[in-house]
């Protein structure tokens, strides 16, 4: 007669708990959507009555939203780099798009720091040290910070290169990047069926990453005709009310979806970890962020505020995080965290979201967030520190619910208590003193520990 006790306890039960730990180990699919120029506001779900975004606000609802989450930087190619390198402006080079003194000569007070266009060969990057570790990799869409993402741990690589906007969104797209669909296809479309495509092929024996980065909402203003059509009939807001734009979104939330829906068809969601995101705040001329201030190029919060939704099914779900600042640069700790990769010998300036996802808020211990800008964006509006500037050359420390806005050219400071101020009306910094003074050093010595250049010279060109 078969021992079913000696069976269970040297068979069966070892094996099953073996299979069992294998199955809690494995490493999860990583799904990493980031939209180009899309707002914080810029959600149905977040405020928007004009814009339509039903993906998007079903994956806020499944999944766990960070209501004040950050991007690296207030425009795209610095922002895209400390997300996928792990590390602040200063330790890659990358401050801004393209030169570093935009705007005119004689408006300009310092001479800015030269920026670095791409990425240094050999710097570590995400894409990479995921591939290393046996993971599959594709990037779709928009890349931005080096010339071709094959070179940097893409095996697969569609639409990508050290473009930072397409030429246009309907084909043909003038893309080397890209092959040519019919005359007239939709780009935001053609990307999406890329996407899912992928996802079809993928090899079932290894973890994927998809970076699924299109280029929309980002200029050049381009939608569907119908759809445009469709935004002309509604009643817009102050806020929102570029029918265009609404249809980009529209289309944009549309192939979302599709890729949200494929990732479930082929039952793959409960070993798939969708992060949702935006590299910067909206265009302020196009899409106003209210209740925050300014938008894109600004660092105010309308300019580095963005959506974040982290998802995985049956795992992270159903959850608003409050009052606790996390940032992209986040996303590279928690991504090795979740995959089991050491992060030892690297250099990383953000920190894991794993205990915040597995609902262990008190273990969290909160730190200071950091931005450095030592260059010029030109074309102010009438919410920006400066009318002429998106930014001047500024550092920012956030901490807590405050924050603190170094202004290089005249050595001054703005603070805010964005509990009781999201929408930086009232500087406090000649009103809280010690709170001013506390934050002035936090961010000197977060300076002098990353080595932060600091524009210093006088531009002989600037006429007062």
């Amino acid at each position: 007669m078969l021992n079913t006790k000696k069976l269970l306890l040297g068979g069966i039960l070892p094996l099953y708990a073996s299979m069992l730990c294998a199955q809690q180990t494995k490493q999860p699919n990583i799904v990493l959507i980031n939209i180009d120029d899309y707002g914080w506001a810029d959600l149905t779900s977040n405020g928007s009555d004009y814009y339509e975004t039903p993906n998007i606000d079903k994956l806020k609802s499944d999944g766990v939203w960070f209501n004040e989450a950050y991007a690296g930087a207030a425009n795209s190619a610095p922002s895209r780099a400390c997300m996928l390198t792990g590390m602040n402006t200063p330790r890659h080079g990358m401050f801004t798009v393209a030169n570093s003194d935009r705007g005119k000569a004689t408006t300009r007070r310092l001479i800015p720091i030269e920026n670095r266009r791409i990425l240094e060969d050999g710097i570590q990057i995400l894409p990479q040290v995921l591939k290393d570790a046996g993971y599959q990799t594709c990037h779709i869409g928009k890349w931005h910070v080096t010339n071709d993402p094959t070179q940097n741990g893409m095996d697969i690589n569609i639409a990508g290169s050290h473009a930072g906007h397409p030429a246009t969104y309907f084909a043909p797209y003038r893309n080397k990047k890209l092959k040519d669909g019919e005359k007239g296809e939709f780009l935001m479309d053609r990307l999406g069926s890329e996407a899912v495509n992928y996802l079809q092929n993928a090899s079932k024996k290894k973890p994927f990453f998809l970076y699924y980065a299109p280029y929309e909402v980002h200029t050049p203003l381009q939608a569907e005709p119908h759809l445009i059509a469709k935004y002309k009939n509604k009643k817009g807001t102050k806020a929102h009310n570029n029918p265009v734009y609404a249809a980009m979104i529209e289309a944009m939330d549309r192939n979302v979806g599709k890729v949200l829906a494929e990732i479930k068809a082929l039952g793959i969601a409960n070993n798939t970890l969708i992060v949702f995101t935006s590299d910067n705040g909206g265009v302020y001329n196009i899409s106003k962020q209210w209740p925050l201030r300014a938008g894109k190029g600004s660092f105010y919060e309308g300019g580095i505020r963005v959506p974040l939704i982290v998802y995985q099914q049956g795992k992270y779900e159903h959850r608003e995080i409050k009052h606790i600042p996390v940032a992209q640069l986040d996303l590279f700790p928690t991504f090795l965290e979740l995959a089991d990769i050491s992060t030892k010998k690297r250099t990383l300036d953000g920190k894991s979201l794993v205990s915040l996802l597995n609902k262990k808020e008190k273990a969290y211990k909160e730190r200071p967030l950091f931005w450095h800008f030592p260059a010029y964006l030109e074309q102010g509006n009438a919410e920006t520190h400066d009318p002429i500037f998106r930014s001047t050359p500024v550092s920012v420390v956030r901490k807590g619910d405050w924050k603190l806005i170094q202004y290089y050219e005249t050595n001054t400071f703005e603070l805010f208590n964005l509990r009781s101020d999201i929408s930086e009306k009232k500087d406090l910094s000649n009103i809280e003193v010690a709170k001013t003074e506390a934050m002035k050093s936090l961010l000197s010595e977060w300076q002098q520990q990353v080595n932060a250049p600091i524009p210093t010279q006088l531009n002989p060109k600037y006429v007062q």
